[in-house]
């Protein structure tokens, strides 16, 4: 009972639409409606803004966190879910939440909060290698696959050095998830219509 509990915990808290209700709370502004249409970071930031950009991307990559640390509750101590589970539960509720009509993001920052929750020494890498990207690339979308990339890569590296394939195989899922969300945008970026950040 415990294991289906965490479950549907890990699923609610992936499910949080924070782009929906910060833009319909402080906004009055359905984000789903502007821009490309998504819940994500990224549509915040090019509809409602930086500030509120900022918070939904904090709040999404929490999100990711949240679930993986969910066995450090009490409660929670005797689950046999491994945490990465409870992670990948959570991108799949980012990108399908029950709470904004399973119409969710890209999975992008809630996928780097289930690494912080894991491995943050890898977050840090993700986080230095995407700003690195944004800087030479100034598209958010091809910085988030390569920072995908960047991760398995890491993940294989950190097989050979202590055994964990847990790793491996959710940052394969992640990529997957990340490269199927993004198959608009790659279209866009091979007949360079693909928008532009302008504040890096």
């Amino acid at each position: 009972m415990v294991n289906v509990i965490i479950l549907v915990c890990a699923y609610l808290l992936g499910s949080i639409p924070s782009g929906l209700w910060i833009g319909k709370i402080f906004y009055k502004t359905d984000i789903r409606e502007h821009g490309s249409g998504n819940l994500g970071g990224t549509n915040s930031f090019r509809v409602l803004g930086k500030k509120p950009g900022l918070a939904v991307t904090l709040i999404d990559i929490l999100k990711g966190t949240a679930a993986t640390l969910l066995p450090l509750i009490s409660f929670f101590a005797d689950t046999s879910i491994h945490p990465l589970i409870l992670g990948a539960v959570a991108v799949v509720g980012h990108m399908f939440p029950i709470f904004a009509g399973f119409r969710g993001g890209k999975a992008v920052a809630t996928s780097g909060g289930v690494v912080l929750g894991y491995a943050w020494p890898l977050f840090i890498i993700l986080i230095i290698g995407f700003f690195i990207s944004l800087k030479l690339t100034k598209i958010v979308s091809l910085s988030s696959m390569i920072v995908s990339v960047v991760a398995l890569i890491y993940s294989i590296i950190y097989v050979f050095i202590t055994g964990d394939y847990a790793l491996l195989i959710l940052i394969a899922i992640l990529a997957s998830f990340i490269f199927y969300r993004h198959r608009a945008n790659l279209k866009r970026i091979k007949d360079g219509t693909e928008p532009k950040v302008k504040w890096l």
